[in-house]
Parts: structure tokens; C-alpha cells; sequence
């Protein structure tokens, strides 16, 4: 049987491998009006990974012309999130997927996806906790990096509310007590509200609070690419869910997007932001992945459609849901997996970055060439976005088309210089002028 397995991963590798290059340069994705071709569905979908390999001795990504790149923090476990408390010290999810309860079926499909997601570095076990760190000295190097919270359940989202650490675990929104300056937690934390789990096709939990307070927001993926197992297991997911820290209640305050992660709010004008990756296995150039401002109660067409009102032929029709599909505000390129968000923050970076957001972006595994794998700044103006976008943080691919690191989550630190999480690196990135 495990032969039989190992035969159909390598088929899949080496047909997806063979399958034609994309026809539009990756620019074609990008921007408020991006190129949609036709969807082009294959029996067996375009696999092309870039397999992790981490960084060699002195290794680093390249920074863009003006700015500088340094190790803020290196020999982590598979870092995916960060969040800065308000003494400057800097919190990071050290995090992976969880296991699928054994109630949940599994065929072929999904033992291979694993298999595929493996060798892209996401195979790892969740170390299921949070670490400090600490840069007492504002020297861009953080000398302090102890556990801080651990015991949890693949934690990801963070959020502080006065004296109040909330937690996005794959399975429930909790909390502990915090104060000023500790550096370890041992209570054990209180459940809040139940969040989606089970089959956790995507399983991070990246987490808000309203300005206030009063309202937490947590983004919940879906739990398959197009419905394929069913709309039951889909209920509360592909949304952003509105809890009350108080009560637990929670309510869905937008749907229909496949997979939403970085959240933040726009300084301009109080928006929610977010980017969101689309569906797979329709293309090289689609679906796009986006960042949208998020209206409350709007529907983004996930399953139904992508972009708007482009029907999605795949799930059963619904005519209806996609009559209701708002249009996303920013195309960030098809399967490039943008998971960080962040507004520039400060006057530290240069002028032309200081409207704006920063995108991580994981990388691809279904297009060809590769998309991603880099952290790119789309400028704002007005608050809305306003030009193409411009690569910040490049270099995580080596000249074999090997992963030497993958970003994910992006923040700024208390000077105002961006930190990026690699979680396949085991490294935070600082990036700040280079003078």
C-alpha cells in the first residue's frame, strides 16, 4: 500500500511538473483590475513546490534599495505570527497545523497533499506555543527569547485588550492575564468561544481587536477548496466572525472568503483589511489571492464565484449567492499565498513606504513558474491602494528554485522597522533603512 502511495505522490509530482507554464507574466494578477483568463481544470493540477531546504551559514533574503535586513531572532520552531505588546516587547506563534481528529475521512487526495505540503516545509509538528522577544537595547537584535505561553493548540492570532492576552488556537479563542513586561505565563488559559475545527483544511486563526476593545474578529478558513466535502462542514467558516470577549457570542461578520488571514485596520479612515487566499486547481492565473476592505455583511463568493461574479462551475449552482458577491479591492496574484497584513507604521522607512500595507507572501505550490516568496509593499493613497506593488523582501528561493525561508506573518516592531516571520528559515527578519 505504501508503495502504491509513494508511485502516485511521484506520478503527480512529475505530471504536474510537465503540465505548460502560465501564459501571463505574474504582473497579470496584480492591482484592482487584474487579467482572469479562462479556467483551464486538469484532471491532475499543477504541482510545482520548492521544496524547504533552510538558510546556509550567513544566509539572508535581499532587501530592497534603501533598506537593510538583519536577524532579529533566529532558531525558532516554525514561526508563523507576530504581535508587538505595547512595551515593544515582541510576541511570536510558533505554530503548525494540528492533526485531523480520526472521525474525519481521509483518502488519497488528501495523503498526498500532505506529502506535497511536507516537502514545502509545512510537515513539521506544532510546537503549540508562544515565545518572547526581547530588544532591550533597540540594537535590532532581540537577546531575549524565552517561552512565554505554551500548552496551547496551534495557536496563531494574538490580541491584547488591557490587562487581557486573547489567543486564536485552531479550535477555540482563549484568553490569560497579562502585565506589563512579564516574560512567562503559567495560568492556564480560559476558553472564550468555540471556533470551527475538525478536518482544518486551513487551520489558522489570525485574530483583531476592534480599536475599543469591545469586539474581537477572527479569521476562519475554509475547510476545503471548492466545498468538495460537503457545505456541512463549511458553516462559520471562510469567514471573518465578529465574538464578544464578555459573552463568547460570536456572529459572522463577512463571508465568503476562502481563506482569510492578515487583518488590520486602515490608520486612514478605521477599515478592516484583509487578505485572502483564493481557490486552487483552475489555472496558473487563477483564482488571484486579494486584500479587500471588508464590509460588514458582504458576501465575497466563495464557493460560488471569484472575483465578484465570476461563476465557479465547480460547486453546485447557486445563482442567488452569487448575485450578492462584492468584488475584492486588490488583486495580490494568483496563488502567491499572501498571509501577512500590516499598515506602515511610524516615520522610520523611507517616505514612499509609509502609505501603505506589507504583504507576506508564503509562496506557491499549483502555478509555473512560482509566485511569492517574497514580501512586497502595496502603496495607499486616500486609503485606498494606489500603484502596483513593490518588492520589500526577495531572495527566499536559492538558484535551484529551492525554499531557503517562506514568509508569513509581517509586524513593526517598536522602532519602526518591519519584522517578518519565516517559518521555514526558523527566523524574524528586520528590515529597516540601510542608513
Amino acid at each position: 500500500m505504501f508503495a502504491a502511495r509513494l508511485a502516485a505522490v511521484a506520478s503527480l509530482i512529475v505530471l504536474g511538473a510537465c503540465a505548460g507554464p502560465s501564459r501571463l507574466p505574474v504582473t497579470a494578477g496584480f492591482g484592482s483590475d487584474p487579467q482572469l483568463p479562462p479556467p483551464q481544470q486538469a484532471l491532475i493540477p499543477t504541482i510545482k513546490i520548492a521544496p524547504a531546504v533552510g538558510w546556509p551559514s550567513g544566509g539572508a533574503p535581499a532587501a530592497a534599495e534603501g533598506l537593510r535586513v538583519q536577524a532579529f531572532a533566529q532558531g525558532l520552531d516554525h514561526p508563523r505570527w507576530l504581535y508587538r505588546l505595547p512595551n515593544g516587547d515582541v510576541l511570536v506563534a510558533e505554530t503548525n497545523k494540528p492533526a485531523p481528529p480520526q472521525t474525519v475521512r481521509r483518502g488519497l487526495r488528501e495523503w498526498i497533499m500532505d506529502k506535497v505540503m511536507d516537502r514545502a516545509g509545512a510537515g513539521v509538528p506544532s510546537p503549540d506555543r508562544i515565545t518572547l522577544l526581547r530588544d532591550a537595547d533597540g540594537d535590532g537584535l532581540a537577546e531575549l527569547k524565552t517561552p512565554f505561553l505554551t500548552g496551547l493548540h496551534s495557536p496563531f492570532g494574538m490580541a491584547l485588550v488591557g490587562d487581557r492576552l486573547y489567543v486564536a488556537n485552531a479550535d477555540a479563542l482563549v484568553v490569560v492575564p497579562y502585565s506589563t513586561g512579564q516574560t512567562r505565563i503559567d495560568v492556564v488559559p480560559t476558553k472564550v468561544a468555540d471556533l470551527p475545527a475538525g478536518r482544518n483544511h486551513h487551520w489558522t486563526k489570525s485574530l483583531v481587536a476592534s480599536p475599543g476593545g469591545s469586539r474581537l474578529y477572527v479569521g476562519v478558513g475554509s475547510n476545503s477548496n471548492i466545498g468538495e466535502y460537503g457545505l456541512e462542514e463549511e458553516v462559520d467558516r471562510a469567514a471573518i466572525l465578529e465574538i464578544d470577549p464578555e459573552t463568547g457570542a460570536r456572529r459572522v461578520y463577512a463571508s465568503g472568503l476562502r481563506n482569510p488571514v492578515g487583518m488590520d485596520w486602515s490608520p486612514q479612515d478605521g477599515r478592516l483589511w484583509v487578505a485572502v487566499n483564493e481557490r486552487d486547481e483552475i489555472g496558473h492565473d487563477l483564482v488571484p489571492d486579494y486584500m479587500t476592505a471588508v464590509q460588514p455583511g458582504g458576501f465575497y463568493g466563495w464557493p460560488w464565484s471569484y472575483w465578484g461574479q465570476i461563476v465557479d462551475r465547480r460547486p453546485p449552482a447557486d445563482p442567488a449567492m452569487v448575485a450578492r458577491a462584492l468584488r475584492p479591492d486588490y488583486a495580490l496574484g494568483a496563488h502567491t499565498a499572501s498571509l501577512g497584513l500590516t499598515f506602515s507604521q511610524g516615520s522610520l522607512l523611507p517616505a514612499t513606504l509609509r502609505d501603505g500595507v506589507f504583504i507576506g507572501q508564503h509562496g506557491s505550490w499549483n502555478r509555473s513558474p512560482r509566485t511569492g516568496y517574497k514580501v512586497i509593499f502595496v502603496p495607499f493613497s486616500g486609503g485606498r491602494p494606489a500603484g502596483p506593488p513593490r518588492d520589500i523582501l526577495t531572495g527566499f528561493l536559492n538558484a535551484e528554485g529551492k525554499a531557503m525561508g517562506r514568509p508569513v506573518g509581517v509586524a513593526f516592531d517598536a522602532a519602526g522597522a518591519l519584522l517578518v516571520a519565516d517559518d521555514v528559515g526558523n527566523t524574524i527578519w528586520r528590515v529597516a533603512p540601510s542608513r
